[in-house]
């Protein structure tokens, strides 16, 4: 029996994005309608208060423990296990395709190849590197709070990527599912769960207008160029996409955090 989307309880959309985007096993709790992963992306930030908050806290915690790189590489190892790598595996599929195609035919094909190339593998170390050596020039108290902003926030934007259509046929898609287009409400609602974290984190920080702006301008710019790297060669997302697009663009607002802000 088909179900429609909008008639779907509210916490059923909630628990799918949650069980959809981490490998936490929020499914023996409840199991949601299979429609309801339709809407997932709409939640996708929401899911990131989650992990932003684990990672934020597993980094705090261990920074009173251990040597604060050690604390970075721990964090950055909790979040993997929470999500099971799931945006660092199209990030990797990511660089292979788009370092490794020359016409959309081979570009999709090379991602859905299960095999990781040397593209993926570079990307991978270098995006790792990058992402342990920001969190790593913070102090671990805005490091926390960088976290805890900018991983909702990276998910609000990388949503904009499902305006564009589907590369592939809904049956090719890796979890068998496209989702829906974005209406008003759900850009409301991803907006509500993307700038919250942040408008907290800035005001706790006492932000400058200017900081503020940049911060918020510059994971933008980069979303907006890798939206329109990808609509250029692709003419549309896969899932892959979306989750190196949402690393890209946390890493982006980490760098820019970290620029901009000190405490």
């Amino acid at each position: 029996m088909h179900i429609d989307t909008e008639q779907s309880p509210w916490y059923d959309r909630i628990w799918a994005a949650l069980i959809f985007f981490t490998r936490i096993p929020f499914w023996r709790i409840h199991e949601p309608s299979r429609e309801s992963y339709r809407v997932v992306v709409e939640y996708w930030p929401l899911a990131g208060w989650l992990t932003g908050g684990l990672m934020a806290a597993t980094l705090y915690l261990c920074s009173l423990w251990f040597p604060y790189i050690i604390a970075v590489l721990a964090a950055i190892a909790l979040r993997l296990l929470t999500t099971g790598a799931l945006h660092e595996d199209g990030l990797a599929d990511f660089f292979d395709g788009f370092g490794g195609g020359t016409d959309r035919s081979r570009i999709l094909v090379i991602m859905k190849d299960s095999h990781i190339g040397t593209f993926g593998v570079l990307g991978l170390i270098m995006y790792v590197l990058l992402l342990a050596a920001t969190l790593f020039s913070m102090t671990p108290a805005l490091a926390c709070l960088a976290v805890i902003a900018a991983d909702p926030f990276a998910k609000m934007l990388s949503a904009g990527l499902i305006t564009l259509p589907y590369a592939r046929s809904e049956e090719e898609a890796k979890a068998k599912t496209v989702y829906r287009s974005l209406g008003w409400k759900a850009v409301a609602g991803l907006a509500l769960q993307g700038l919250l974290p942040m408008a907290v984190v800035m005001y706790g920080v006492q932000c400058t207008i200017c900081d503020a702006m940049l911060i918020l301008l510059i994971p933008a710019l980069v979303m907006l160029f890798l939206y329109h790297y990808i609509r250029h060669w692709l003419q549309g997302y896969t899932g892959d996409c979306c989750g190196a697009v949402c690393l890209m663009v946390e890493l982006a607002t980490l760098l820019a955090i970290c620029t901009r802000l000190s405490i």
